[in-house]
């Protein structure tokens, strides 16, 4: 799963406490912090647990955060957190 995150520091907490309550637990998330600029990255770092990767690129845009995400999957399918439409939405096979 990639979460692309920018300047969310008001729901990425409930994004991650939302994926860690999942019954499934064979999966990856990949956290991208595009350059966030409030307290995004320190939220995530207190709620994440070795599930999670978390990588920090310059501010790029969504787009740019996936394809990071993308590239950075070890797996061959990948889901893309949506926090704007209430949870995951799109599938994706490298």
């Amino acid at each position: 799963m990639v979460i692309p995150v920018y300047n969310k520091e008001l729901y990425v907490a409930d994004t991650i406490r939302s994926v860690k309550n999942q019954r499934y637990r064979n999966f990856e998330v990949i956290i991208i912090n595009d350059g966030s600029t409030d307290k995004s990255l320190e939220i995530i770092r207190q709620h994440a647990d070795d599930r999670f990767k978390l990588y920090t690129i310059p501010n790029g845009g969504v787009s740019s955060a996936r394809n990071y995400g993308i590239r950075m999957a070890k797996y061959e399918h990948i889901a893309f957190w949506m926090p704007m439409i209430g949870g995951i939405k799109i599938i994706f096979q490298k």
